[in-house]
């Protein structure tokens, strides 16, 4: 084989490895970005309802309810 066209074989075929491997650090840093989005959400989720009706509890029957556990 002609070392020219060996040669420019190779400067090809390097050119498409680094193409691929930098759309695969995009895809590992898509999936990151994804996966702490999703974990970020998660901390950020509306409260549940202390009672059945959907209310939630006022702030002195937060603070009596925590002075009744300290108390036991």
């Amino acid at each position: 084989m002609n070392e020219y066209l060996a040669l420019e074989l190779i400067r090809q075929r390097t050119t498409e490895r680094r193409e691929e491997a930098r759309q695969a650090g995009l895809v590992r840093r898509l999936r990151a970005a994804r996966r702490q989005r999703s974990h970020d959400e998660a901390l950020v989720r509306r409260p549940v309802p202390d009672y059945v009706d959907g209310t939630f509890r006022t702030i002195p029957e937060q603070v009596q309810a925590k002075h009744v556990e300290a108390v036991r």
